[in-house]
């Protein structure tokens, strides 16, 4: 067995890990965008409801 084949042999395999690994990455960091935009949100809206809640003064 050479070298050519060696390589030959795991390249697929690290291939796909290498692949796997990106779109593992991918999911957390746009899961971990979305439940900060979710907070945000969340904050406007109670900012907002506790604005509208408060008695107005002249």
């Amino acid at each position: 067995m050479t070298a050519g084949d060696l390589v030959a042999a795991i390249a697929p395999s690290l291939g796909l890990a290498v692949l796997f690994t990106i779109v593992i990455r991918a999911i957390v960091q746009a899961d971990r965008r979305e439940r900060r935009a979710q907070v945000r949100l969340e904050q406007e809206r109670a900012d907002r409801e506790s604005r509208d809640s408060r008695p107005e003064t002249l």
